[in-house]
């Protein structure tokens, strides 16, 4: 097998192995082999061809990762999930929200989660409050309006 044979069927694997992992880093690898193998058909050695592989893979992931990751790949569909969903839903304290320690119960869409007041005035059960901010599993609630 031909030097130039090798790197194309080291491309040609990349390629498929990209298929299933994530984040464009076995293409960019890809596509650095398949410049080596077509530089070593022209060139014969190992200097140029390595030198090609590498070049290409730091192009292909300075050029053409960014680009497919903006348009394939978006950072946010901006639904928010899991405990983030939960700022700006209404609940019930559950337990009382005490002003002192601002530690209390609260129940969210029938979930029970630890609670604490953004104000200076206890929450006794049963009354309705809106979460304004979540940290971590604490849930800052505010007397409903």
């Amino acid at each position: 097998m031909h030097a130039w044979q090798a790197w194309l069927v080291a491309a040609l694997l990349l390629f498929v192995a990209e298929m299933a992992a994530p984040g464009f880093w076995l293409l960019s690898v890809a596509v650095g082999c398949l410049a080596a193998g077509l530089v070593s058909l022209v060139a014969p050695g190992v200097l140029v061809p390595v030198l090609s592989f590498a070049a290409g893979t730091l192009l292909s992931l300075v050029g053409i990762r960014p680009f497919l990751l903006r348009y394939l790949h978006p950072r946010s569909s901006g639904i928010r999930t899991n405990v983030d969903a939960l700022a700006g839903k209404l609940g019930i304290v559950s337990e009382r929200i005490d002003p002192g320690t601002g530690k209390g119960r609260v129940q969210v869409e029938g979930e029970d989660w630890r609670a604490a007041s953004i104000m200076d005035t206890a929450l006794e059960p049963g009354t309705r409050v809106m979460v304004v901010r979540v940290e971590g599993a604490t849930l800052y609630v505010d007397k409903e309006m």
